[in-house]
């Protein structure tokens, strides 16, 4: 947008827009030159990948990291007074932690919570963090665990599971449950610490476009971001969109920018994954810090995670599952082949809720074990993703790097 501001003047762009609609060539040659050096350099970052340049880009990702790791050093030591804050609160916690005393039931609790807290808010934030290439951790983590709650509560007639073993082991409580005494409001309840933190998360997660864009407004720098260019060049050609993804994400522009507070609370509320376009126009627009996280964090952790809980509550509850089981055995030749297993999975779970320790029958383990690779194919897809990622990082330097030189000469 700076070059482009810079080599034609705001008539040229809105008739450069026009004339690309019309298919015409633009009015400004330089900006073409641009444009295409800008779209080579891209092809060329994206394919340095694992499975086609291993080396080199195992190579870029550790120049990357070890950048990334000296440029973190230097803002600790800017900040190094709210770090030595950080290391003596941090001291003395551990000295009580150690300690013998009549507080270490309190502290054993908060060490609890802390830890259980901070597990998922941290799968929040790697399901939401990278513009849009975050790990599913709702469908991996946090809507089975629901999910499992809401199958024993059903089965066992109470939330109150003992502690320990839960939430690492559930089981049935000892005491006899009232029928129907569970309700769709009581798990919702039991689940509503781990969902609020995991929705924490995901706001946290939403941060780093919104502080890139902002960053790139204010000092007038061109942070050659492709998001933040594909954005610029939406706002000049607001007037030709045409197809549906275009208009989409000009309406999360313009709901956000006009409306604001509620705009973005709007947004961030509904299941949204254009919410990223969301972070980088209140940035551009230099929309309050405090607006902007405190409509994400009022509509992920506590709007949105209610509607998410409450899907998976209803779907997973005791008559829905029977009913898709029953479904699953009407279908044509194959569905009692394929009801069989799922029969034996909820029975060998039924038989654990009411057995602390118990072992499930072999015959439902493959369920168990499709699901542990499907998740383990995922994190690995993520882990690859990274090195990708912070690889073409590092080959963008190089190439801007390489541009200034030319530039010089």
């Amino acid at each position: 947008m700076a070059a482009n501001g810079a080599s034609c003047e705001q008539p040229q762009k809105r008739a450069r827009a026009k004339d690309k609609l019309n298919g015409k060539s633009p009015v400004c040659s330089s900006d073409s030159s641009i444009r295409e050096r800008r779209q080579k350099a891209k092809e060329e970052r994206l394919s340095l990948v694992l499975w086609r340049k291993p080396v080199t880009t195992l190579h870029y990702f550790l120049l990357e990291t070890l950048i990334k790791l000296k440029e973190l050093t230097f803002k600790l030591w800017q900040r190094r007074g709210t770090v030595f804050l950080f290391l003596v609160l941090g001291s003395l916690f551990y000295i009580a932690y150690s300690t013998e005393g009549a507080h270490q039931q309190y502290v054993q609790y908060l060490e609890k919570k802390f830890l259980w807290c901070a597990y998922w808010v941290g799968l929040g934030i790697l399901s939401s963090v990278g513009l849009g290439t975050g790990l599913h951790t709702f469908l991996l983590y946090l809507g089975p665990h629901i999910a499992s709650v809401t199958l024993a509560a059903y089965e066992c007639g109470s939330t109150d599971f003992p502690e320990p073993p839960y939430p690492d082991q559930i089981v049935c409580p000892q005491d006899e449950a009232v029928e129907g005494s569970i309700s769709i409001f009581s798990i919702m309840s039991k689940v509503r610490l781990e969902a609020c933190m995991w929705g924490a998360g995901t706001a946290i997660g939403e941060l780093p476009p919104y502080f890139m864009a902002r960053a790139a407004r204010q000092s007038g720098a061109d942070p050659d971001d492709e998001d933040y260019e594909e954005f610029e060049e939406m706002l000049e050609q607001t007037e030709g969109a045409q197809d549906f993804v275009t208009r989409a994400k000009l309406g999360v522009q313009h709901m956000v920018q006009k409306v604001g507070f509620f705009g973005i609370l709007a947004c961030a509320s509904i299941p949204n994954p254009l919410f990223d376009l969301a972070g980088i126009t209140c940035g551009h627009f230099l929309v309050p810090f405090w607006t902007f996280f405190g409509a994400t964090l009022i509509g992920k952790a506590i709007i949105k995670m209610h509607i998410q809980k409450l899907f998976v509550i209803i779907t997973f509850s005791k008559h829905i599952v029977e009913q898709m089981v029953s479904l699953i055995g009407s279908v044509p030749k194959v569905g009692p082949a394929l009801q069989k297993p799922f029969r034996q999975y909820l029975e060998a779970q039924r038989n654990k809720l009411h057995h602390a320790g118990g072992s499930a029958p072999a015959d439902e383990n493959w369920l168990s074990w499709v699901f542990e690779k499907v998740v383990l194919v995922m994190v690995c897809y993520f882990v690859i993703s990274i090195v990708n990622s912070m690889a073409q990082s590092y080959a963008k330097r190089l190439q801007q790097q390489k541009h200034s030189e030319e530039k010089t000469k």
